[in-house]
């Protein structure tokens, strides 16, 4: 039973991304919003639904290792795993403006997570804290991220024959297919996570090998499903934002949550974890930058798979 309940939960979760790229797609055209802010606001935050559940029921149950490790676990999935397998399926363009705005913000959440959780080292105590003040702190920084994704963002020209079929769309029936879509990707993830964690435990896997794979690969599964549909739909822009959205809101939204619902103690591995995100995030930042390519191409993509690899292989060793 688990068996199958593993891979229906995968199947579940393959079905949920593709009628959330196509319902979030629809909304774009219809509403003249790039693909990118969908990707970012609606399909990041619907993606990151696992990472929430998870999390905030460690937070709940007094485990802040679960709900720092799954947040920095699953950034490192989507960055290095996921847009590294997905710009090998296709490669992703770069615009100026991800590259300004939504890379440096993916950094500087990153950031702001790194300084909060050294005030071990700043205060001299006993051991990092990520305080309720703090938390508010990201949620009021996610709130603002948020604003200026809609603000900044350029209404999109379509052609006549896309404009018509986009009118011809309900704005409701979009919307239900939208949330059809991520209650399916949240049903699918859990399967995936309770069963594979099952699996994992009748083959004799350690817990810490459990937590460094299948729970931060397994609620990060609706952001892979996600980027790979639209990877090979053409749709790279919704791809990237759905990346650094769910980056974005699993640190100042889903860590400002559990942080404000109680203080999170960060433990030396959990530290260690943090202070690889900036950098992870930098080293996508400069693949921006590659002369005359502007695109994550096949060849950064491999990279980042074996950068990953080359992670998870310390961490559990280690």
């Amino acid at each position: 039973m688990d068996y199958i309940l593993f891979l229906a939960g995968v199947a579940v979760t393959l079905i949920g991304a593709d009628w959330l790229v196509d319902g979030a797609s629809g909304l774009a055209k219809r509403f003249g919003v790039s693909e990118f802010a969908i990707g970012v606001v609606i399909v990041g935050l619907g993606t990151s639904m696992p990472e929430l559940t998870v999390s905030t029921m460690g937070a709940l149950r007094g485990s802040a290792s679960i709900a720092i490790g799954n947040v920095t676990g699953s950034n490192l999935f989507n960055t290095l795993l996921i847009l590294g397998v997905t710009a090998l399926i296709s490669p992703i363009a770069y615009s100026a403006k991800e590259r300004r705005k939504d890379m440096g913000f993916n950094i500087g959440a990153s950031l702001v997570l790194l300084v909060f959780a050294l005030d071990a080292f700043i205060f001299h105590s006993a051991q990092g804290i990520l305080s309720r003040a703090e938390g508010i702190g990201m949620l009021l920084l996610f709130a603002l991220y948020i604003f200026i994704t809609f603000k900044n963002d350029e209404i999109e020209p379509s052609s006549s024959a896309e404009s018509g079929d986009a009118k011809a769309q309900g704005v409701l029936r979009l919307g239900l297919t939208v949330l059809a879509g991520i209650a399916l990707l949240v049903v699918g993830g859990h399967l995936f996570v309770e069963r594979g964690c099952n699996i994992a435990r009748q083959w004799h896997v350690s817990e810490s090998v459990i937590a460094m794979t299948l729970m931060a690969g397994g609620t990060s599964l609706p952001e892979l499903a996600t980027c790979i549909v639209a990877a090979l739909k053409k749709q790279d822009a919704l791809a990237l934002g759905n990346i650094l959205g769910s980056n974005i809101a699993n640190i100042l939204l889903i860590l400002g949550c559990c942080a404000t619902i109680t203080p999170l103690g960060v433990s030396p591995i959990d530290l260690e974890s943090i202070a690889v995100l900036p950098v992870v995030g930098i080293l996508l930042w400069i693949t921006a930058f590659i002369p005359k390519r502007l695109q994550l191409g096949r060849a950064e993509g491999a990279l980042f798979v074996l950068i990953y690899a080359a992670y998870i292989t310390y961490a559990i060793l280690h």
